[in-house]
């Protein structure tokens, strides 16, 4: 008997401040879909990936924290970063190819400083 468990995937719940306002953001500018949302939370997906947004205060006792990172791995980088050139959410300078660590990769921030990174692994 295999008592290994088997890890199956994973989803970032990434703060934010306008549930509304960035579902929005997120399909315009990225893709993702809402497959639901109400003004607390919502959950969105892109072909088989998901993110979950979550709303807080931006108070001390419910801070909005921002500086959560997403790296999403991708195979044929390219066509994809030409699309979100094409979006408009990110500059054309901000690809970086054959990084030291053998990707190629680009980012960009979300409405809450939140960093999304599409990374294609070069090995």
């Amino acid at each position: 008997m295999d008592t290994k468990a088997q890890l199956l995937s994973i989803i970032p719940v990434l703060p934010s401040s306008d549930i509304l306002r960035d579902t929005t953001w997120y399909k315009v500018n990225t893709g993702f879909e809402s497959r639901f949302f109400d003004e607390m939370y919502a959950v969105l997906y892109w072909d088989n990936l998901s993110i979950h947004l979550q709303w807080h205060a931006d108070t001390v006792e419910d801070p909005l924290p921002g500086g959560s990172v997403v790296r999403v791995f991708v195979k044929n980088i390219v066509p994809l970063f030409e699309e979100f050139v094409e979006k408009g959410t990110v500059n054309r300078d901000r690809f970086v190819e054959n990084t030291p660590w053998k990707t190629n990769e680009f980012g960009f921030y979300d409405l809450n400083k939140n960093a999304i990174y599409f990374v294609e692994d070069l090995d």
